[in-house]
């Protein structure tokens, strides 16, 4: 009976082990998020990261407008964001429905509980700087082949009202247009 314990016991302790996340020390995401702010804005930036259960936490609570989002330790790549704070409420509904929804699925949920006014969105432009790598060195700061694009949110914007392509090219082009998730893209050239 006692051997049948331990091995139950020593079971959940290994299914417990299992579903916890290796994520980089609060200082190292509080680090890395700041690559993908303008360097003059970084100083007090709200920073969002995740605790060893994968969660979103608030690992440093900021002055100004900015909130930047840690590395998801769940995925392989490298990618870090800061957005004007009057977003958090879209970001933070993306990410809650990201474990459901997929792609433009995941958008047009967004979409309709932002005309239905249970999620807020800005009508004035904010943007998102986003910085993507093939992996941080965290002892020396530093991304691999790292490459910061930016994303300008425009609700309801369109071809027409704004004069940009829909086409995906190296300049600017407008994303979603129409929707209440209507964006700029702003891709420069990859080296």
């Amino acid at each position: 009976m006692k051997r049948a314990f331990l091995f139950v016991w020593m079971g959940l302790l290994v299914c417990g082990l299992a579903l916890a996340v290796e994520v980089l020390p609060p200082a190292d995401q509080i680090a890395a998020a700041l690559l993908a702010a303008p360097k003059e804005r970084r100083a007090d930036a709200t920073v969002l990261g995740y605790n060893s259960n994968g969660e979103v936490v608030t690992l440093r609570k900021g002055s100004n407008d900015l909130i930047c989002l840690a590395d998801d330790p769940n995925d392989k790549t490298f990618s870090v964001a800061c957005y004007h704070k009057d977003l958090e409420p879209f970001m933070a509904r993306g990410r809650e429905l990201a474990a459901k929804y997929k792609g433009k699925e995941r958008q047009e949920v967004r979409w309709k509980e932002i005309e239905e006014g249970k999620v807020s969105m800005p009508r004035e432009p904010r943007l998102l700087y986003v910085l993507t790598g093939s992996d941080y060195d965290a002892a020396k700061g530093e991304v691999t082949n790292p490459y910061l694009r930016w994303v300008v949110y425009v609700p309801y914007a369109t071809p027409e009202s704004t004069g940009l392509s829909t086409s995906p090219g190296p300049g600017p082009w407008l994303m979603y247009p129409g929707t209440p998730g209507a964006h700029i893209m702003i891709n420069p050239p990859k080296k």
